[in-house]
């Protein structure tokens, strides 16, 4: 059995607005499992983490919220990519992908190099 692992700090916004962009709109416990699914059940997510994120960036106009039907029939709040998300979500891509760069050049890095 995999060992779960809490989200990065930092990380769990991105993965947030990369979820909703490629599923659209979701709920809160959807998000969650789905971030969990796409880890391929690595990270391990509580609702204690999800929503205070959630309302951030609802409060910074990425995502917006109304109320709908689940899947089994129960009052839920569903929350989708706006506009702006959009932009801050390529924003934060090429932030990640400029630190990940980063820090793979510590990897590549040989006591010659710095010589």
């Amino acid at each position: 059995m995999k060992q779960k692992r809490d989200v990065p700090q930092g990380t769990l916004a991105l993965m947030v607005l990369k979820t909703l962009d490629v599923l659209g709109p979701l709920h809160g416990y959807g998000i969650a499992r789905r971030i969990e699914q796409i880890s391929g059940d690595l990270l391990s997510l509580n609702q204690g983490t999800l929503y205070p994120v959630l309302l951030r960036l609802e409060q910074e106009g990425a995502i917006a919220s109304e109320w709908g039907a689940s899947e089994n029939n129960r009052r839920a709040r569903f929350y989708g990519l706006t506009r702006a998300g959009r932009k801050l979500l390529a924003a934060e891509k090429q932030d990640w992908e400029q630190t990940a760069a980063i820090i793979a050049r510590f990897f590549e890095v040989n006591a010659q190099d710095l010589a």
